[in-house]
């Protein structure tokens, strides 16, 4: 059994909270997680899934049928699928706000469900859980690779050979955009247009975003795009990294940066069947950089927060992690064991400010410094070094 780093604060919340809700993409492992926690208790539960018809008609009258439920924690999977039930459950929990009451679990922000409304701020706790991270299954070294190119889906993941794990990932994909997309959000999306949408994604992955280049090319308004883009944003199947701009000396690049977030399905999504076919793809440099950025946002802790940095003048720094108004660190992502820096990477750590200065490289295993204040590194010890001292930082 993989052990979930988000373990240990699903269950503290539990203890303070009437709900707490899991959220996190598609077939990420949330139910498994639920389930696994909640069984570790002495406690009379009950498991309803929303996709289920059976589980779903018990909620005709859903205020009388879980008001008369004797249980002491309530799981309620895919919640999504029933808006209405956030407002019932603020009532519910004003009349006996027991701890660990509701355990919820949900594959879309519920800012952007239509139906929810009410506020449940003082009784809800949210958890956000992703696919597998590195530093949760890694084992030996060769797990790097290996997680890059089939990235953190748990089935994907776990597949026997690469070919079962793509195929799992065609599967995936293809459920995703035709039924799940449209199900989440009650939205039609049309799938051929979706399809171009991802596509293009995959191949400007990194890049910065531009509404207007990416409306012209799928023959819809910059409006639309970025509904789009909110709802994949929403569904936690793309990352938006915002610049950093608290600099008003330099003419800033102000516009965020998007990534495909797990990258087994950016690789599926760019036709890459082979962790072979990855090293010689002419995109391999970006691959990794959303695959390391991705791996470093989900560990991040609520009060650090993930910037990129680049002026019009050409200095630019992959991440930047930023606490309050300090630069807790920046980070240059190379696809190289022997990373040679260029002139706008001395120029972003100038204009930062900053004394914590990494760079991440693929088979590192040996951090080494390049100079007084830069730190060359692997993945796996940033994560579990680097990143842990970062994030205790005053």
């Amino acid at each position: 059994m993989i052990k979930r780093y988000k373990a240990e604060e699903i269950v503290n919340h539990l203890k303070h909270f009437p709900i707490v809700t899991i959220l996190g993409p598609r077939q990420c492992g949330k139910t498994t997680l639920a389930k696994q926690l909640i069984s570790k208790k002495d406690k009379l539960i009950y498991y309803f899934d929303l996709e289920s018809p059976a589980d779903k008609s018990k909620f005709i009258d859903p205020e009388y049928f879980l008001s008369n439920l004797e249980a002491k924690t309530i799981i309620i999977d895919e919640v999504q699928r029933l808006p209405e039930l956030f407002e019932l459950l603020r009532s519910l929990v004003d009349k006996n706000r027991k701890k660990g009451r509701f355990l919820l679990l949900g594959s879309a922000n519920p800012n952007l469900i239509k139906g929810v409304s009410e506020t449940l701020a003082g009784r809800i706790a949210y958890v956000d859980v992703s696919p597998f991270n590195l530093t949760e299954i890694y084992k030996k070294p060769s797990d790097v690779q290996k997680h890059w190119f089939r990235g953190g889906f748990p089935d994907a993941w776990l597949s026997k050979t690469e070919a079962s794990c793509s195929e799992w990932m065609n599967q995936f994909f293809r459920t995703f955009i035709e039924r799940d997309l449209n199900t989440l959000f009650g939205v039609s999306f049309s799938n051929d247009l979706m399809f171009k949408l991802w596509k293009m994604l995959a191949h400007f992955n990194g890049s910065i975003w531009n509404a207007e280049s990416f409306g012209k090319g799928l023959d819809i308004s910059r409006n639309t795009v970025n509904r789009y883009i909110d709802y994949l944003e929403g569904a936690f199947m793309v990352r938006s990294l915002p610049a950093y701009s608290n600099n008003a000396k330099k003419r800033l690049v102000k516009s965020p940066k998007i990534y495909i977030r797990d990258s087994g399905l950016l690789h599926y999504l760019s036709d890459i069947y082979s962790v072979k076919e990855l090293l010689f793809n002419p995109n391999v440099g970006n691959a990794w950089e959303g695959y390391v950025i991705e791996q470093i946002c989900q560990l991040l802790p609520y009060h650090i927060k993930p910037y990129y940095y680049r002026t019009h003048d050409g200095s630019e720094m992959d991440l930047v992690l930023v606490k309050g108004i300090k630069v807790l660190a920046c980070i240059e992502i190379k696809n190289s064991n022997n990373p040679v820096l260029s002139r706008g990477f001395y120029e972003s750590v100038d204009d930062l400010k900053c004394l914590n200065i990494f760079v991440i490289t693929p088979h590192q295993e040996v951090s080494y410094k390049s100079n007084k204040t830069t730190v060359v590194c692997g993945l796996h010890g940033f994560l579990t070094t680097y990143l842990v001292k970062l994030i205790k930082t005053k």
